[in-house]
């Protein structure tokens, strides 16, 4: 497929995957809007092909998790090799890594997490969580900077966008605890779980919502701090890039608000943003991206080198 036929296809899935991300993604000039498309494919068909799903709908049959697995290692490798894969997403991919500083190494950390959850490994710590998160989201994080221009050699800057994927993935831990237990899955910390007296198997008992809801607010204070990070490097991109990733911090972000606010009333509900709160984000964006960018040094978090080596330490 030629690259027209290509964001064809992209441009198809992001609007069928993801209305908030599609509708961000407005917001950029248009270099950078099509390589989003093209990442945003790639990503979207791991996902698919690691749950089973399509565009993110119900979970499917979780049996061959590993052969799913090994179909995503493949057809990377074919990606990053420029061969055709015969899947256009994949095939995005191969394109991206011609046109921008994305590499091996960023797609493999990605994947990482679709490891993770194959194998239905839980966190029993914060800093497994956050691990979890950098593979996950983290690292999608500084694909999109690299999908941008951000220089492989500006560590800080990769590293303030890894921290704003963290905080997009601690926003959907927050939100998605419910459903997540439905389907057998729980990404809070064991300790923390241990800590409060709540059994993980049995988390959505009435007798824990308190406990529980107090959990969320832990973890939506932690999401706070790593948007804070991701808000001083997204202050160095182009006005437009800005303006986009200023956006998306802030409907995520109110995303966590709402999760810590409702208390026990967020575990029940599914916590969703309006359109006119979006607009509001959107526009609230604009005004940041105009000020003065302000700098700051990068909070006490764990660096996204650290948090790469989880995979190499399990093997």
């Amino acid at each position: 497929m030629d690259r027209e036929a290509l964001l064809l296809h992209a441009r198809q899935s992001i609007a069928r995957g993801s209305k908030s991300f599609a509708a961000a993604s407005r917001l950029f000039d248009r270099q950078t809007r099509e390589r989003v498309w093209l990442l945003y494919a790639w990503c979207r068909a791991c996902d698919d092909l690691a749950d089973a799903q399509d565009h993110g709908g119900e979970l499917g049959d979780q049996s061959g998790a590993d052969e799913r697995l090994a179909t995503i290692r493949r057809l990377t490798d074919a990606a990053f090799a420029g061969e055709p894969t015969g899947s256009p997403a994949f095939d995005a991919l191969g394109l991206l890594a011609r046109e921008t500083g994305i590499n091996r190494a960023m797609a493999d950390d990605v994947i990482a997490g679709f490891a993770l959850d194959a194998e239905g490994w839980r966190p029993e710590s914060e800093a497994d969580m956050l691990r979890y998160c950098y593979h996950v989201a983290g690292a999608v994080g500084v694909m999109m900077a690299a999908v941008m221009g951000v220089a492989p050699h500006d560590e800080d800057t990769l590293a303030r966008a890894c921290d704003l994927g963290i905080a997009f993935q601690l926003a959907n831990i927050a939100r998605d605890i419910a459903e997540d237990h439905a389907a057998g899955r729980c990404y809070l910390p064991g300790d923390w779980l241990a800590e409060a007296g709540i059994a993980r198997e049995a988390l959505m008992e009435r007798q824990y919502r308190a406990p529980l809801a107090r959990i969320v607010q832990r973890l939506c204070a932690l999401e706070a701090r790593y948007t804070a990070s991701a808000r001083v490097g997204a202050a160095r991109l182009a006005f437009r890039q800005r303006w986009a990733v200023l956006s998306a911090a802030g409907i995520y972000g109110a995303i966590a608000r709402q999760a810590e606010r409702r208390g026990e009333a967020a575990l029940t509900r599914r916590i969703t943003i309006s359109s006119a709160a979006k607009l509001g984000h959107v526009a609230r964006a604009l005004a940041q991206s105009l000020l003065p960018a302000r700098e700051a040094e990068r909070p006490a978090l764990p660096s996204r080198r650290e948090l790469a080596a989880f995979a190499t330490e399990r093997g």
